[in-house]
Protein backbone atom coordinates (compact mmCIF):
# COMPACT_ATOMS: atom_id res chain seq x y z
CA UNK A 1 0.00 0.00 0.00
CA UNK A 2 1.08 3.74 -0.45
CA UNK A 3 0.79 5.89 2.63
CA UNK A 4 -1.36 8.78 2.45
CA UNK A 5 -0.27 11.41 4.61
CA UNK A 6 -1.83 13.89 6.02
CA UNK A 7 -0.26 17.13 7.84
CA UNK A 8 -0.76 19.46 10.26
CA UNK A 9 0.93 22.59 9.67
CA UNK A 10 0.36 25.86 11.76
CA UNK A 11 1.96 28.75 13.92
CA UNK A 12 2.87 27.06 17.50
CA UNK A 13 0.50 26.70 20.53
CA UNK A 14 -2.42 26.50 18.65
CA UNK A 15 -3.36 22.92 19.44
CA UNK A 16 -1.17 20.70 16.81
CA UNK A 17 -0.22 18.06 18.67
CA UNK A 18 -3.38 18.04 20.84
CA UNK A 19 -5.43 17.85 17.29
CA UNK A 20 -2.72 15.16 16.16
CA UNK A 21 -3.72 13.29 19.77
CA UNK A 22 -7.45 13.49 18.78
CA UNK A 23 -7.04 12.41 15.54
CA UNK A 24 -4.89 9.40 16.03
CA UNK A 25 -4.91 8.26 19.82
CA UNK A 26 -8.55 8.12 20.70
CA UNK A 27 -10.17 5.73 17.96
CA UNK A 28 -10.19 2.33 18.06
CA UNK A 29 -9.50 1.97 14.61
CA UNK A 30 -5.80 3.08 15.41
CA UNK A 31 -3.38 0.80 13.33
CA UNK A 32 -0.22 1.89 15.55
CA UNK A 33 1.45 4.96 16.41
CA UNK A 34 5.43 5.06 15.97
CA UNK A 35 7.37 7.23 18.44
CA UNK A 36 9.07 10.04 16.24
CA UNK A 37 12.52 11.30 15.46
CA UNK A 38 12.73 14.32 17.64
CA UNK A 39 10.17 14.53 19.94
CA UNK A 40 7.84 11.78 21.32
CA UNK A 41 5.03 11.51 19.09
CA UNK A 42 5.22 13.31 15.78
CA UNK A 43 3.20 10.37 13.06
CA UNK A 44 0.88 7.92 13.59
CA UNK A 45 -1.87 6.03 11.39
CA UNK A 46 -5.32 6.65 11.72
CA UNK A 47 -8.28 4.55 9.75
CA UNK A 48 -11.39 6.94 9.13
CA UNK A 49 -14.37 5.77 6.65
CA UNK A 50 -12.53 2.44 5.43
CA UNK A 51 -9.62 4.48 3.96
CA UNK A 52 -6.16 4.43 6.47
CA UNK A 53 -3.81 7.52 6.48
CA UNK A 54 -0.49 8.76 8.21
CA UNK A 55 -0.92 11.98 10.54
CA UNK A 56 1.82 14.03 10.95
CA UNK A 57 1.98 16.77 13.60
CA UNK A 58 4.87 19.26 12.37
CA UNK A 59 5.08 20.96 15.63
CA UNK A 60 6.81 18.42 17.01
CA UNK A 61 9.81 19.11 14.77
CA UNK A 62 10.84 22.87 15.16
CA UNK A 63 14.58 22.94 17.02
CA UNK A 64 14.28 25.62 19.71
CA UNK A 65 10.32 25.43 19.98
CA UNK A 66 9.89 27.86 22.23
CA UNK A 67 11.48 30.27 20.15
CA UNK A 68 10.69 29.31 16.44
CA UNK A 69 11.65 31.23 13.84
CA UNK A 70 9.22 32.57 11.19
CA UNK A 71 12.12 30.85 8.69
CA UNK A 72 11.26 27.52 10.47
CA UNK A 73 7.83 27.61 9.98
CA UNK A 74 7.52 28.21 6.71
CA UNK A 75 9.90 25.96 5.80
CA UNK A 76 7.90 23.16 7.75
CA UNK A 77 4.80 24.25 5.59
CA UNK A 78 6.98 23.91 2.28
CA UNK A 79 7.43 20.41 3.21
CA UNK A 80 4.16 19.43 3.81
CA UNK A 81 2.85 20.91 0.83
CA UNK A 82 5.69 18.98 -1.35
CA UNK A 83 4.94 15.53 0.88
CA UNK A 84 1.27 15.32 2.16
CA UNK A 85 -1.53 14.40 0.08
CA UNK A 86 -3.90 17.06 2.45
CA UNK A 87 -2.89 19.98 4.88
CA UNK A 88 -4.75 20.90 7.65
CA UNK A 89 -4.09 24.53 8.80
CA UNK A 90 -4.48 25.26 12.09
CA UNK A 91 -5.13 28.50 13.99
CA UNK A 92 -6.93 29.57 17.21
CA UNK A 93 -9.55 30.93 18.01
CA UNK A 94 -9.14 32.48 21.61
CA UNK A 95 -5.84 34.48 20.14
CA UNK A 96 -7.75 35.47 16.47
CA UNK A 97 -6.08 36.14 13.48
CA UNK A 98 -2.18 37.04 13.33
CA UNK A 99 0.25 37.84 11.22
CA UNK A 100 2.27 34.07 10.99
CA UNK A 101 -1.14 32.93 10.24
CA UNK A 102 -1.96 35.40 7.05
CA UNK A 103 1.74 34.42 6.20
CA UNK A 104 0.85 30.76 6.29
CA UNK A 105 -1.71 30.69 4.36
CA UNK A 106 -0.51 32.72 1.36
CA UNK A 107 1.59 30.19 1.09
CA UNK A 108 -0.86 27.62 1.11
CA UNK A 109 -3.24 29.44 -0.99
CA UNK A 110 -0.53 28.80 -4.00
CA UNK A 111 -0.79 25.11 -3.46
CA UNK A 112 -3.00 22.67 -5.59
CA UNK A 113 -3.54 20.16 -3.08
CA UNK A 114 -6.44 20.33 -0.54
CA UNK A 115 -6.01 22.39 2.25
CA UNK A 116 -8.78 22.79 5.18
CA UNK A 117 -8.54 25.90 7.22
CA UNK A 118 -9.34 24.19 10.80
CA UNK A 119 -9.96 26.76 13.27
CA UNK A 120 -9.45 25.20 17.14
CA UNK A 121 -10.73 25.75 20.55
CA UNK A 122 -14.00 26.43 19.22
CA UNK A 123 -16.11 25.31 22.44
CA UNK A 124 -18.77 27.41 23.18
CA UNK A 125 -21.28 29.95 21.22
CA UNK A 126 -19.18 32.64 21.88
CA UNK A 127 -16.06 31.52 20.19
CA UNK A 128 -18.42 30.16 17.50
CA UNK A 129 -19.03 33.59 16.81
CA UNK A 130 -15.39 34.98 16.94
CA UNK A 131 -14.50 32.06 14.94
CA UNK A 132 -15.86 33.61 11.86
CA UNK A 133 -13.20 36.38 11.24
CA UNK A 134 -11.46 33.22 10.14
CA UNK A 135 -13.77 33.53 6.75
CA UNK A 136 -11.64 36.43 5.52
CA UNK A 137 -8.33 34.11 4.98
CA UNK A 138 -10.38 32.52 1.86
CA UNK A 139 -10.27 28.92 2.30
CA UNK A 140 -13.46 27.45 0.99
CA UNK A 141 -12.78 24.25 3.33
CA UNK A 142 -13.65 26.02 6.54
CA UNK A 143 -14.11 23.81 9.77
CA UNK A 144 -14.57 24.83 13.50
CA UNK A 145 -13.21 22.17 16.01
CA UNK A 146 -12.60 21.24 19.80
CA UNK A 147 -8.93 19.14 19.75
CA UNK A 148 -9.65 18.59 23.41
CA UNK A 149 -13.47 17.99 23.35
CA UNK A 150 -12.90 16.31 19.77
CA UNK A 151 -16.56 18.14 18.74
CA UNK A 152 -16.30 19.11 14.72
CA UNK A 153 -13.41 16.51 13.99
CA UNK A 154 -15.72 14.29 12.77
CA UNK A 155 -17.09 16.49 10.16
CA UNK A 156 -13.55 17.22 9.43
CA UNK A 157 -12.13 13.60 9.01
CA UNK A 158 -15.32 12.73 6.70
CA UNK A 159 -14.15 15.44 4.28
CA UNK A 160 -10.50 14.63 4.52
CA UNK A 161 -11.06 11.49 3.43
CA UNK A 162 -13.04 12.06 0.64
CA UNK A 163 -9.81 13.50 -0.78
CA UNK A 164 -7.62 10.90 -0.19
CA UNK A 165 -7.38 7.87 -2.88
CA UNK A 166 -7.37 4.63 -1.93
CA UNK A 167 -3.84 2.74 -0.83
CA UNK A 168 -3.41 0.58 -3.98
CA UNK A 169 -1.35 -2.11 -3.28
CA UNK A 170 1.55 -2.84 -6.49
CA UNK A 171 0.51 -5.34 -8.25
CA UNK A 172 3.01 -7.91 -8.81
CA UNK A 173 3.85 -12.15 -7.27
CA UNK A 174 7.57 -10.81 -7.66
CA UNK A 175 9.40 -10.12 -3.98
CA UNK A 176 8.96 -6.44 -3.11
CA UNK A 177 12.67 -5.39 -1.64
CA UNK A 178 13.12 -2.16 -0.28
CA UNK A 179 16.43 0.03 0.51
CA UNK A 180 15.65 2.13 3.59
CA UNK A 181 17.88 4.00 5.99
CA UNK A 182 18.82 7.38 6.91
CA UNK A 183 19.99 10.35 4.37
CA UNK A 184 23.12 9.58 2.69
CA UNK A 185 24.23 6.27 4.01
CA UNK A 186 24.54 5.32 0.09
CA UNK A 187 20.91 3.25 -0.73
CA UNK A 188 21.13 4.90 -4.45
CA UNK A 189 24.30 3.68 -4.91
CA UNK A 190 23.23 0.38 -4.14
CA UNK A 191 20.72 0.20 -6.05
CA UNK A 192 22.69 1.50 -9.42
CA UNK A 193 25.30 -1.03 -8.71
CA UNK A 194 22.53 -3.74 -8.54
CA UNK A 195 20.75 -2.43 -12.05
CA UNK A 196 23.93 -1.09 -13.83
CA UNK A 197 22.34 1.80 -14.69
CA UNK A 198 22.45 4.82 -12.85
CA UNK A 199 18.54 5.16 -12.13
CA UNK A 200 18.91 7.61 -9.35
CA UNK A 201 21.33 11.29 -9.18
CA UNK A 202 24.16 10.38 -6.65
CA UNK A 203 25.54 13.24 -4.59
CA UNK A 204 27.31 13.78 -1.87
CA UNK A 205 24.25 16.14 -0.35
CA UNK A 206 22.11 14.43 1.93
CA UNK A 207 18.76 13.41 0.45
CA UNK A 208 18.99 14.17 -3.06
CA UNK A 209 16.55 11.05 -4.41
CA UNK A 210 12.96 12.56 -4.95
CA UNK A 211 10.23 9.95 -5.06
CA UNK A 212 9.93 6.10 -4.88
CA UNK A 213 11.42 4.18 -7.42
CA UNK A 214 10.15 0.89 -8.39
CA UNK A 215 12.69 -1.39 -10.75
CA UNK A 216 12.16 -4.65 -11.77
CA UNK A 217 15.72 -6.45 -11.35
CA UNK A 218 16.14 -10.25 -13.15
CA UNK A 219 19.64 -11.30 -13.79
CA UNK A 220 21.68 -14.04 -11.97
CA UNK A 221 18.44 -16.17 -11.63
CA UNK A 222 17.48 -13.84 -9.27
CA UNK A 223 13.82 -11.85 -10.09
CA UNK A 224 12.17 -8.97 -7.83
CA UNK A 225 10.97 -5.85 -7.67
CA UNK A 226 13.32 -2.88 -6.05
CA UNK A 227 11.99 0.04 -4.30
CA UNK A 228 14.69 2.54 -3.46
CA UNK A 229 13.17 5.07 -0.86
CA UNK A 230 12.79 8.89 -2.20
CA UNK A 231 14.54 11.10 0.48
CA UNK A 232 13.90 14.64 0.19
CA UNK A 233 15.41 17.71 -1.91
CA UNK A 234 17.67 19.43 0.77
CA UNK A 235 16.44 22.96 0.99
CA UNK A 236 16.24 22.24 4.74
CA UNK A 237 18.55 24.60 7.03
CA UNK A 238 16.73 22.88 9.73
CA UNK A 239 18.34 19.44 9.66
CA UNK A 240 15.81 18.20 11.82
CA UNK A 241 13.07 18.68 9.12
CA UNK A 242 15.41 16.63 6.47
CA UNK A 243 15.89 13.50 8.98
CA UNK A 244 12.06 13.39 10.01
CA UNK A 245 11.03 13.60 5.97
CA UNK A 246 13.39 10.65 5.05
CA UNK A 247 11.39 8.88 7.91
CA UNK A 248 8.15 9.71 6.34
CA UNK A 249 9.41 8.86 2.92
CA UNK A 250 10.94 5.36 4.38
CA UNK A 251 6.92 4.86 5.38
CA UNK A 252 5.72 5.17 2.17
CA UNK A 253 8.18 2.52 0.79
CA UNK A 254 7.81 0.26 3.93
CA UNK A 255 4.24 -0.54 3.16
CA UNK A 256 4.68 -1.08 -0.80
CA UNK A 257 8.06 -3.65 0.34
CA UNK A 258 7.78 -7.44 1.76
CA UNK A 259 11.52 -7.26 3.12
CA UNK A 260 13.01 -3.78 4.03
CA UNK A 261 17.25 -3.71 3.58
CA UNK A 262 18.09 -1.43 6.34
CA UNK A 263 21.22 0.39 5.37
CA UNK A 264 23.40 1.83 8.21
CA UNK A 265 26.66 3.79 7.90
CA UNK A 266 29.49 1.49 9.45
CA UNK A 267 31.40 4.81 10.27
CA UNK A 268 28.66 6.05 12.62
CA UNK A 269 26.83 2.67 13.44
CA UNK A 270 23.14 2.21 14.36
CA UNK A 271 21.38 5.57 15.87
CA UNK A 272 18.60 6.54 16.91
CA UNK A 273 16.81 7.19 13.70
CA UNK A 274 17.61 3.79 12.23
CA UNK A 275 16.03 2.21 15.40
CA UNK A 276 13.03 4.09 14.89
CA UNK A 277 12.80 3.06 11.28
CA UNK A 278 12.99 -0.80 12.11
CA UNK A 279 10.47 -0.03 14.33
CA UNK A 280 8.03 1.16 11.33
CA UNK A 281 9.40 -2.16 9.81
CA UNK A 282 8.82 -4.26 12.40
CA UNK A 283 5.14 -3.00 13.47
CA UNK A 284 4.27 -3.48 9.95
CA UNK A 285 5.28 -6.92 10.47
CA UNK A 286 7.32 -6.60 7.40
CA UNK A 287 10.99 -8.57 6.73
CA UNK A 288 14.03 -6.99 7.61
CA UNK A 289 17.95 -7.48 6.80
CA UNK A 290 20.73 -5.02 8.13
CA UNK A 291 23.16 -3.86 6.08
CA UNK A 292 26.03 -2.01 7.33
CA UNK A 293 27.63 -0.32 4.34
CA UNK A 294 30.81 1.37 3.86
CA UNK A 295 32.91 -1.62 5.92
CA UNK A 296 35.75 -1.17 3.90
CA UNK A 297 36.13 2.26 5.71
CA UNK A 298 36.54 1.04 9.52
CA UNK A 299 39.69 0.13 10.93
CA UNK A 300 39.22 -3.48 11.04
CA UNK A 301 42.30 -3.66 14.06
CA UNK A 302 40.20 -1.59 16.89
CA UNK A 303 36.96 -3.31 15.26
CA UNK A 304 35.72 -6.69 14.23
CA UNK A 305 32.63 -8.27 12.47
CA UNK A 306 31.48 -10.03 15.50
CA UNK A 307 32.30 -7.22 18.19
CA UNK A 308 30.09 -4.94 15.45
CA UNK A 309 27.21 -7.11 15.50
CA UNK A 310 27.08 -7.97 18.89
CA UNK A 311 26.90 -3.75 19.67
CA UNK A 312 24.21 -3.74 16.71
CA UNK A 313 22.44 -6.82 18.44
CA UNK A 314 22.30 -5.18 21.80
CA UNK A 315 20.86 -1.98 20.53
CA UNK A 316 17.92 -3.40 18.34
CA UNK A 317 16.72 -6.10 21.70
CA UNK A 318 14.44 -7.53 22.11
CA UNK A 319 13.83 -8.72 18.75
CA UNK A 320 17.50 -9.65 17.83
CA UNK A 321 16.54 -12.69 15.25
CA UNK A 322 17.80 -10.48 12.40
CA UNK A 323 20.27 -11.01 9.44
CA UNK A 324 23.50 -8.92 9.59
CA UNK A 325 25.54 -8.09 5.95
CA UNK A 326 28.85 -6.18 5.97
CA UNK A 327 29.44 -4.30 2.59
CA UNK A 328 30.69 -1.88 0.45
CA UNK A 329 28.47 -0.58 -2.45
CA UNK A 330 31.53 1.25 -3.81
CA UNK A 331 34.19 -1.72 -3.56
CA UNK A 332 30.82 -3.78 -4.74
CA UNK A 333 31.64 -6.02 -1.58
CA UNK A 334 29.27 -8.51 -0.30
CA UNK A 335 26.15 -7.04 -2.10
CA UNK A 336 24.68 -10.55 -3.95
CA UNK A 337 24.96 -12.05 -0.47
CA UNK A 338 22.81 -9.01 0.47
CA UNK A 339 20.62 -9.82 -1.98
CA UNK A 340 20.50 -13.80 -1.54
CA UNK A 341 19.60 -13.26 2.53
CA UNK A 342 17.00 -10.55 1.54
CA UNK A 343 15.40 -13.13 -0.66
CA UNK A 344 15.68 -15.99 2.09
CA UNK A 345 14.27 -13.52 4.47
CA UNK A 346 10.86 -13.03 1.85
CA UNK A 347 11.30 -17.22 1.95
CA UNK A 348 11.03 -17.01 5.55
CA UNK A 349 8.22 -15.03 5.97
CA UNK A 350 6.32 -16.47 3.41
CA UNK A 351 6.50 -19.74 5.61
CA UNK A 352 3.53 -22.05 5.87
CA UNK A 353 3.59 -25.00 8.60
CA UNK A 354 1.13 -27.96 8.56
CA UNK A 355 -1.40 -28.06 11.06
CA UNK A 356 -0.53 -31.14 12.43
CA UNK A 357 3.16 -30.93 12.17
CA UNK A 358 2.86 -27.63 14.40
CA UNK A 359 0.58 -29.66 17.23
CA UNK A 360 3.19 -32.17 17.15
CA UNK A 361 5.95 -29.78 17.35
CA UNK A 362 4.40 -27.49 19.99
CA UNK A 363 2.76 -29.70 22.45
CA UNK A 364 6.79 -31.14 22.90
CA UNK A 365 7.51 -28.07 24.07
CA UNK A 366 5.01 -27.51 25.84
CA UNK A 367 5.52 -31.24 27.62
CA UNK A 368 9.27 -29.56 28.72
CA UNK A 369 8.38 -26.35 29.83
CA UNK A 370 4.83 -25.98 30.87
CA UNK A 371 2.71 -22.80 30.66
CA UNK A 372 3.19 -21.28 34.37
CA UNK A 373 -0.01 -21.06 36.41
CA UNK A 374 -1.86 -17.65 37.56
CA UNK A 375 -3.54 -17.43 40.92
CA UNK A 376 -4.30 -21.60 41.06
CA UNK A 377 -5.51 -21.41 37.39
CA UNK A 378 -3.69 -24.05 35.48
CA UNK A 379 -3.19 -23.43 32.11
CA UNK A 380 -3.68 -25.93 29.42
CA UNK A 381 -2.98 -25.03 25.79
CA UNK A 382 -4.71 -27.75 23.89
CA UNK A 383 -3.81 -26.67 20.16
CA UNK A 384 -2.30 -24.26 17.55
CA UNK A 385 -2.46 -23.35 14.03
CA UNK A 386 -0.74 -21.06 11.72
CA UNK A 387 -3.15 -18.17 10.83
CA UNK A 388 -3.84 -16.98 6.97
CA UNK A 389 -1.67 -14.38 7.22
CA UNK A 390 0.51 -12.25 4.79
CA UNK A 391 3.42 -12.71 7.84
CA UNK A 392 3.83 -15.99 10.27
CA UNK A 393 1.23 -15.63 13.06
CA UNK A 394 -0.01 -18.03 15.03
CA UNK A 395 -3.06 -19.11 17.65
CA UNK A 396 -2.66 -20.68 20.25
CA UNK A 397 -5.86 -22.23 21.53
CA UNK A 398 -6.33 -22.79 25.36
CA UNK A 399 -8.70 -22.24 28.52
CA UNK A 400 -7.44 -19.30 29.81
CA UNK A 401 -5.82 -17.08 27.48
CA UNK A 402 -5.82 -13.84 29.42
CA UNK A 403 -3.27 -15.17 31.83
CA UNK A 404 -0.85 -16.56 29.78
CA UNK A 405 2.50 -14.54 30.94
CA UNK A 406 4.47 -12.66 28.12
CA UNK A 407 7.92 -14.80 29.29
CA UNK A 408 5.67 -17.86 27.93
CA UNK A 409 4.46 -16.30 24.76
CA UNK A 410 8.30 -15.12 24.19
CA UNK A 411 9.08 -18.82 25.29
CA UNK A 412 7.30 -20.35 22.22
CA UNK A 413 8.38 -17.35 19.78
CA UNK A 414 11.76 -18.95 20.62
CA UNK A 415 10.89 -22.43 20.02
CA UNK A 416 9.49 -21.71 16.71
CA UNK A 417 12.59 -19.53 16.14
CA UNK A 418 14.43 -22.47 16.90
CA UNK A 419 12.36 -25.40 14.62
CA UNK A 420 11.59 -23.14 11.83
CA UNK A 421 13.76 -20.62 9.76
CA UNK A 422 11.93 -16.72 10.95
CA UNK A 423 15.17 -15.16 10.69
CA UNK A 424 14.17 -11.63 10.01
CA UNK A 425 10.75 -11.57 10.38
CA UNK A 426 8.30 -10.74 13.07
CA UNK A 427 6.10 -13.31 14.22
CA UNK A 428 2.50 -12.81 16.31
CA UNK A 429 1.41 -14.78 18.70
CA UNK A 430 -2.25 -15.15 20.12
CA UNK A 431 -3.82 -16.87 22.68
CA UNK A 432 -7.59 -17.51 22.17
CA UNK A 433 -10.34 -19.58 24.28
CA UNK A 434 -10.62 -23.16 23.51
Amino acid sequence: MSSNIVAIVGRPNVGKSTLYNRLIGERKAIIDDISGVTRDRLYGRCEWNGKGFTVVDTGGFVQNSDDVFEAAIREQVQIAIDEAEVILFLVDVTTGLTDLDEEVAKMLRRTQKPVFLVVNKVDNHQRMLDANEFWSLGFEQTYFVSSMTGSGTGDLLDAVTEQLGEEEPVETDLPKLAIVGRPNVGKSSFTNALLGVDRNIVTDIAGTTRDSIHSEYKKFGKHFMLIDTAGIRKKARVRENLEFYSVMRAVKAIEDADVCLLMIDARTGIEAQDLSILQVILRRHKGVVILVNKWDLVEKETLTARDYEREIREKIAPFTDVPIVFISVLEKQRIMQALDTALQVYENRSRRIKTSELNEFIQEAIKRVPPPSHRGLYIKIKYATQLAMHYPAFAFFCNHPKHVKESYRNYLENQLRKEYDFSGVPIDIFFRKK
